[in-house]
C-alpha cells in the first residue's frame, strides 16, 4: 500500500518536474524571441539611419556637384565674353592704328603740300611751293592754249597772290605777251617795263624790251620804237633779241 502511493507520489512529481521544466524551457524561448526583435529592430533603425546618412550625402554630393557643374558653366560663359571683348579691342586697337597712319598720311601730304622745293624757270632757281608751282603753270597752260584772256586774269590773278614768287618775273612776260595778242599794247608796255625794272638780268629781259618796241610800234609810235631799240642794243648786244632789233631799226629808216 504504501509501494503503490510511494509510486504514485513519485509519478506525480514526475510529471510535476516535466511540466516545470517545460514551463521553464517556454519562457526561456520567450525572452529569447524578445531579445532577437529588439535586435532586429535595432539593426533596422541603424541601417535606416545609415541609408538616410547616406542618402543625404548622396544628396548633397549631387547638390555640390550641380553647383559645381552651373559654375563651371558660369566662368565658360565669362571666358567666352572675354574673349569676345579682347577680339573686339584688338579690332578697335587695329582701327584706331589703321586711322592713325591715315591721318598721319594726310598731314604727311599737307606738309608736303605746303612746303617749298626748289625749281628752275627761264634759267633761274628758287623756292616756290607745289601750289605755287601748280597755279604758275596752269596760267600758262592757259596760254599756249591759246585763251589769251583767260591767261591775262590767271597771270594777274598769279602775281597778286604770290608778290614775291621767284614766278614773278616769268609771269609778267607772258602776261604781257597775252596784253599783246588781245591787242593791250599800253598794258603790255607796263608790264614788260616791270620786268626789265625788276630783274634786268632775266632770260626774258631782252625779249621784253624786243615787245616794248613791238607794242610801240604797233601803236605807231616810231619814234619811241627807235629809241627803245638803241636801247636793247646797248644793254643787250649779245642776245637773239638784239639780232631782232638790228632788223627792226633797218625797217624802220
Amino acid at each position: 500500500m504504501r509501494s503503490v502511493q510511494a509510486r504514485k507520489l513519485l509519478r506525480g512529481l514526475v510529471v510535476a518536474t516535466s511540466a516545470w521544466a517545460a514551463l521553464t524551457a517556454a519562457h526561456a524561448g520567450l525572452f529569447a524571441d524578445d531579445d532577437a526583435r529588439r535586435a532586429i529592430l535595432e539593426m533596422r533603425q541603424r541601417f535606416d539611419t545609415l541609408q538616410a546618412a547616406q542618402t543625404k550625402q548622396a544628396s548633397d554630393a549631387s547638390k555640390s556637384l550641380l553647383d559645381l557643374q552651373t559654375q563651371i558653366e558660369s566662368l565658360r560663359s565669362d571666358l567666352a565674353t572675354l574673349r569676345g571683348q579682347n577680339e573686339q579691342l584688338t579690332q578697335d586697337v587695329a582701327n584706331l592704328q589703321q586711322q592713325q597712319k591715315t591721318i598721319s598720311q594726310n598731314l604727311s601730304a599737307q606738309l608736303a603740300a605746303t612746303q617749298p622745293t626748289q625749281v628752275t624757270v627761264d634759267g633761274q632757281t628758287f623756292s616756290a611751293t607745289p601750289q605755287e608751282k601748280a597755279d604758275y603753270e596752269a596760267a600758262l597752260a592757259t596760254f599756249r592754249q591759246g585763251d589769251f584772256a583767260g591767261a591775262q586774269t590767271a597771270f594777274t590773278s598769279f602775281i597778286q597772290k604770290y608778290p614775291q614768287s621767284g614766278y614773278n618775273p616769268s609771269a609778267l612776260f607772258w602776261l604781257g605777251n597775252a596784253q599783246y595778242a588781245t591787242r593791250d599794247y599800253k598794258g603790255a608796255i607796263g608790264n614788260f617795263r616791270a620786268l626789265v625794272a625788276q630783274s634786268p638780268t632775266h632770260a626774258r629781259a631782252p625779249e621784253s624790251v624786243l615787245s616794248i618796241a613791238n607794242c610801240q610800234i604797233e601803236l605807231g609810235d616810231t619814234k619811241a620804237a627807235r629809241k627803245t631799240l638803241g636801247d636793247l642794243l646797248k644793254a643787250y648786244p649779245q642776245s637773239e633779241a638784239a639780232q631782232a632789233a638790228k632788223e627792226r631799226l633797218a625797217k624802220l629808216k
